[in-house]
């Protein structure tokens, strides 16, 4: 769930064709019915898109500390003769709803019985949607890793008259209790600590579970301070990095949104078109087990491995081919 690799791994420019992020204000005249009831105006969407516009597109779901800028954070899948090719595809990912890199965020939102309201990822595809109607896009090809995964999740279930075919990395079609109990400890952090320390926690929490015992041990053994192991500063720098640029309403919002989203056996069995649902080897946060136990309940549904000691994030940090598997399914 990290918005992005390493410095090293990233392109070194943008790729060619790339939009400067663009905002757009959706629901202005009719309002978006969100799933607590409450009615919302004026809901702004930032986006990105890459290519030229057409009624055919991949659409890219970020992960929970996320942006749109696709760019920034997955340069092993855009370019030329990868899986987001600018030259022949039009790409688009937006910031969710309940966002914080230029959407419509919680406290923007109104409130129910003196209480924020609480957004679902249901909620956040009817916007993707929206977008796409504005954006003249007809039909998509869905890609999402994480929070993006699950996301994929309810755009199947949300738009299925929309979706071609869609990529499930790293992602569960609903929480278990083990993920639930990891959101609840975050959120609880953040609420004993606002104000910065608390989400610093949070992000500390989140990261011991987005890598594996194996990987850490690789990475984080030893000493980079006298007297401080490795491993916690690693884990201070990470705090101290979010905080930087990201918000925690959001983060409780986004994170109360995943753990509410419950589709059931029947729903999923339901999804008539091709999935590509992809587990990691070493993910404690989402066991490639419970991935595939999900993706084997969907009718159309292909499951692939990644095999990495890198844990959930090895989408992000050791994709090995993972990008040609997702090329051949998004144009087969």
């Amino acid at each position: 769930m990290q918005a992005a690799p390493p410095r090293h791994l990233q392109s070194e420019a943008e790729p060619e064709r790339c939009s400067a992020q663009q905002t757009v204000t959706l629901f202005r005249h009719e309002p978006l019915l969100l799933d607590c009831g409450q009615p919302v105006c004026d809901v702004r969407v930032a986006y990105h898109t890459y290519g030229e516009a057409r009624e055919h597109a991949t659409l890219v779901l970020h992960a929970l500390t996320g942006n749109s800028a696709v760019h920034e954070w997955w340069p092993d899948f855009l370019g030329a003769g990868k899986p987001f090719d600018p030259d022949t595809d039009f790409v688009v990912c937006s910031n969710v709803l309940g966002g914080c890199a230029g959407s419509t965020g919680p406290s923007e939102l109104p409130t129910l019985s003196g209480q924020r309201v609480k957004l679902t990822l249901r909620d956040m595809a009817r916007v993707g949607r929206a977008l796409l109607e504005h954006l003249g896009v007809k039909k998509v090809r869905v890609i999402g890793a994480s929070m993006g995964g699950m996301l994929a999740y309810a755009w199947l279930l949300e738009c299925p008259d929309l979706v071609e075919r869609a990529v499930i990395i790293g992602a569960p079609a609903r929480h278990s209790p083990w993920a639930i109990g990891l959101g609840t400890a975050q959120r609880s952090a953040i609420q004993a600590a606002p104000g910065g320390e608390g989400l610093k926690i949070a992000r500390q929490i989140a990261m011991l579970s987005y890598r594996s015992h194996q990987s850490f041990q690789q990475t984080q053994a030893g000493q980079r301070v006298p007297g401080v192991p490795a491993i916690t500063s690693y884990l201070e720098y990470q705090g101290e990095k979010l905080l930087a640029r990201f918000c925690e309403k959001t983060y409780v919002a986004l994170t109360e949104a995943m753990d509410a989203f419950q589709p059931s056996d029947a729903e999923l069995r339901g999804i008539q078109v091709p999935v590509l649902s992809i587990g990691i080897s070493s993910d404690v946060l989402y066991p490639a087990s419970e991935v595939k136990a999900h993706a084997a309940l969907l009718p159309h549904s292909t499951y692939w491995e990644l095999d990495s000691i890198h844990g959930h994030d090895a989408f992000l940090m050791d994709a090995q081919d993972l990008p040609e598997r997702v090329r051949d399914f998004l144009h087969a």
